[in-house]
């Protein structure tokens, strides 16, 4: 029998109905603004991870690049802070499927495999159990690419950047694998404060600083873990979208900040 991750956010942080759901990450991806793709062998996305009032549009300009023509992506490895279970490492969760209201993402065995070994790497359910930040990717990702696609999520608690890259580059390794970090920007400041900050953060970002914290990014460590290996890589970042609550939702007394972003070589 198939151990499935059941949704923990649905009905509040998206749609649980699965027409609604559709609907809705429909219009964010045609709302985005489509750019020319990056080339390359590997390509990564940031995507913000409130819920879908909030951060939809700007989740949606993250994901729209993935529609254009470029290598198909058959495999995806996405990471996100925990935000309610602490622990030390990355999880991996006891489960063969992640299920949404759009269907059930198969677990990728292979590339669990090649990352259990690691002293960083644990099996942790509570850690899946009620995070949101990967879940609330999996509906983008399940429209743009179908049910096509296998999964490696990784909810990352006490770690560093170092151990976060390790873990990439045993995974990150062919044209098909598409890496995913979940991470909304800075927290709670009024909305001038906020912008100042998130633009100050996208710069970093994109020299590909690998020093960013907490107060940055709530996903400041799988962040700096990626930039590490894209900076091996010699990859380019790109900025595709930053707006923050303030901004789709209307109050700007205390504003979350959010940022779409893609990696991939620089184009010729």
């Amino acid at each position: 029998m198939s151990r499935l991750r059941t949704p923990a956010v649905s009905g509040l942080f998206y749609p649980e109905s699965a027409r609604e759901l559709r609907s809705l990450v429909r219009r964010y991806l045609d709302e985005g603004e489509s750019s020319p793709q990056l080339g390359g062998d590997a390509r990564a996305l940031i995507a913000p991870h409130a819920g879908y009032v909030y951060s939809g549009p700007i989740a949606g300009s993250s994901f729209r690049q993935l529609m254009p023509a470029g290598p198909p992506v058959e495999r995806v490895v996405l990471l996100g802070p925990s935000h309610r279970y602490p622990f030390v490492g990355l999880a991996l969760p006891d489960a063969d499927a992640f299920s949404t209201p759009l269907g059930d993402v198969p677990i990728d065995a292979e590339l669990r495999e090649r990352v259990e070994d690691l002293p960083q790497v644990v099996v942790s359910d509570p850690a899946h159990a009620q995070e949101h930040s990967l879940e609330v990717e999996l509906p983008f990702l399940q429209e743009v690419l179908g049910d096509g696609f296998s999964l490696l999520p990784l909810v990352v608690g006490s770690s560093d950047a170092e151990s976060v890259a390790e873990v990439l580059e045993r995974v990150w390794t062919a044209p098909e694998i598409l890496v995913v970090i979940s991470s909304d920007l800075s927290h709670f400041l009024s909305y001038d404060q906020a912008s100042r900050l998130d633009a100050d953060t996208a710069e970093r970002i994109l020299r590909l600083d690998t020093h960013l914290t907490g107060d940055r990014a709530c996903g400041a460590i799988p962040i700096n873990g990626l930039l590490r290996a894209a900076r091996r890589r010699g990859l380019t970042g790109r900025l595709l979208d930053l707006r923050n609550s303030g901004d789709t939702a209307g109050n700007r007394s205390s504003v979350v900040g959010y940022g779409a972003f893609d990696f991939g070589a620089a184009p010729a």
